[in-house]
């Protein structure tokens, strides 16, 4: 039976050996088959996560789950899979935790910064009694190609005392389409909290998008996972479009219009997409000597 680990150990291996773990999004049954394929076919860990609104949509947190869950078991997958709710408010974040993620964001960056730690204390006092990691977010990451607010050096240190296992920092990253004007990532100001918090793996939001060259520099910063999701969206939207623009979806001898039909070239295009950020964030394999540690050492608690 299928089961999630919760991804510290490997997110620390990371930051160690200056490579990064992608968190990839999934929206509906397609994205999660593409991601796991992905990940079983390169033998490399997945952290698989969900945001509020694509949770909606799908029919709740607890299908989320379920489904994760019988797809990893219907397609044998024996790499580890951290499933990690992406974005939650306080109450999301615990429903996950009651739920049996393994991992879970509490974004409270829109709160003033003593609410903010207090709630993710809270999180993270939950979280931890059944194994389960926690990411918070300091700063704010812009959106919409919105400006955002760098994180402070001082708010990494007194999140990383508070017990977070992984810390989301803004610094000049964005949700969405970068606009033609952005200014880059401030790495200045990721090497100070890099080195004021030297051991915590750090999170990059907003990956889609970012030139690569960048990406590698974060990742020798500090930066050990990196959030993608509208790369692959843009990913499925060319390949269905393609596929309709040639007309295939009219073949009816062939049954072209059949969803599972229509549906096949963009989720191709997912794992192929996830294959080539898997090769350049330098994503370690899993071999079986490994693949038991992680999963001795970060499985969750049992009830």
């Amino acid at each position: 039976m299928a089961y999630f680990v919760n991804g510290n150990e490997i997110f620390r291996e990371a930051r160690k050996h200056h490579y990064a773990v992608g968190a990839y999004n999934t929206n509906n049954l397609e994205w999660t088959r593409a991601e796991l394929r992905a990940a079983e076919e390169t033998r490399t860990p997945l952290l698989i996560q969900v945001s509020t609104g694509a949770a909606k949509y799908m029919g709740g947190y607890k299908f989320v789950k379920d489904m994760v869950e019988d797809q990893m078991d219907s397609m044998n997958i024996s790499v580890p899979v951290i499933l990690n709710l992406d974005h939650g408010d306080f109450e999301s974040a615990k429903e996950c935790i009651a739920l049996g993620y393994s991992s879970v964001m509490f974004d409270g960056h829109a709160l003033p910064t003593e609410e903010n730690l207090a709630k993710t204390k809270e999180i993270i006092k939950l979280a931890h009694e059944r194994g389960i990691s926690v990411e918070a977010e300091i700063g704010k990451i812009g959106e919409n190609q919105g400006g955002g607010e760098l994180a402070s050096v001082e708010d990494a240190k007194a999140f990383v005392e508070a017990g977070v296992d992984k810390l989301a920092c803004g610094i000049g990253n964005i949700h969405g389409v970068y606009p033609a004007d952005w200014k880059g990532l401030n790495f200045d100001r990721l090497k100070e909290i890099a080195e004021a918090v030297p051991e915590t793996p750090l999170v990059l939001h907003g990956g889609s998008g970012i030139p690569e060259d960048q990406i590698k520099k974060a990742i020798q910063l500090g930066i050990s996972k990196v959030n993608i999701n509208t790369e692959f969206q843009l990913a499925f939207q060319e390949a269905t479009r393609k596929y309709i623009e040639e007309g295939k979806d009219e073949d009816k001898a062939n049954k072209g219009y059949d969803p599972r039909k229509l549906l096949l070239p963009g989720t191709e295009a997912i794992t192929d997409k996830m294959k080539e950020m898997i090769a350049w964030l330098g994503t370690k394999t899993i071999d079986d000597e490994l693949k038991d540690a992680l999963f001795d050492r970060s499985s969750l608690n049992e009830e």
